[in-house]
């Protein structure tokens, strides 16, 4: 009898390696642990829960490894509010978010973006942001200035290749923005404008935003960013199963793709 029982707690042990080295090797591809824990539940049946692959990414410090610099850690984050008033004038000919049709605010269909810019270290350089509000599916340019001149081509650029995915455009207030009449022509799509100082409108972009400061943190100076370097964090953000997508990756929800095992980035995925 003991050893069967020694026998079987062998067999477990074993299993749980197993399960360690899966959750191992997705922690490396930057997502989370309950990211981990509810892919590998979707992907292979396999029970682990996020909790203990905190515990074994510590574990795994202690004995000098570096799985722990793969976990993410998210700050309070300080906003500066001004009573409501816009504070850097009226764009010609905006469309408020009010009038954005209601379907958009159900992110029930493929087509509706939100648009941001994400500034480097003291203003130098910044990155076009541009988020799918059903998929979560992310794309994003490097830039040396957001003067208008630049970001409007930029979007159009990004969007183009999607342009029969492409209904609906919301960004914020600022000037970068512009020249909107512009792209709604070129896109064919409607573009509406968040109310001012109200990020919680657009909150989808401000929070993808979040996510690529875990590849650019604040302190970076964009203007040393190369697009190969933006497309690899994209790729990761695109390939990362998302709870609010049932663990699915904003990449097979946006082109309506079976779920295959996640995989590391290479120079030919990342364009």
């Amino acid at each position: 009898m003991a050893d069967a029982n020694a026998h079987g707690a062998q067999r477990v042990a074993a299993a749980n390696a197993v399960q360690l080295i899966d959750g191992r090797r997705y922690l490396r591809l930057h997502l989370s642990p309950q990211q981990c824990s509810g892919r590998l539940r979707l992907e292979k049946a396999i029970s682990i829960s996020a909790e203990c692959i905190y515990q074994h990414a510590y574990q795994d410090k202690a004995t000098g490894g570096d799985l722990v610099s793969y976990l993410r850690c998210q700050k309070v984050r300080r906003k500066r509010y001004a009573s409501g008033q816009e504070r850097r004038g009226v764009l010609k000919n905006r469309i408020g978010i009010e009038q954005r049709p209601t379907v958009v605010d159900k992110r029930s269909r493929i087509g509706d973006w939100e648009g941001d810019t994400v500034i480097g270290k003291g203003h130098q350089g910044v990155l076009v942001t541009l988020v799918g509000r059903k998929s979560r599916y992310t794309l994003a340019c490097q830039l040396d200035s957001r003067h208008s001149a630049k970001v409007t081509p930029a979007i159009i650029a990004l969007l183009r290749p999607h342009k029969a995915k492409c209904k609906t455009l919301t960004f914020d207030n600022g000037k970068e923005f512009s020249e909107h009449e512009f792209i709604a022509q070129c896109l064919k799509a409607r573009v509406y404008f968040a109310h001012p100082y109200c990020s919680w409108e657009h909150g989808l972009n401000e929070n993808h935003n979040g996510l690529l400061r875990q590849f650019f943190p604040k302190q970076t100076n964009l203007l040393k960013v190369s697009q190969d370097e933006v497309n690899e964090a994209v790729y990761r953000l695109n390939h990362r199963p998302r709870k609010c997508l049932g663990y699915r990756t904003p990449h097979e929800v946006f082109y309506r793709l079976k779920m295959t095992p996640l995989k590391l980035p290479t120079d030919a995925l990342c364009s």
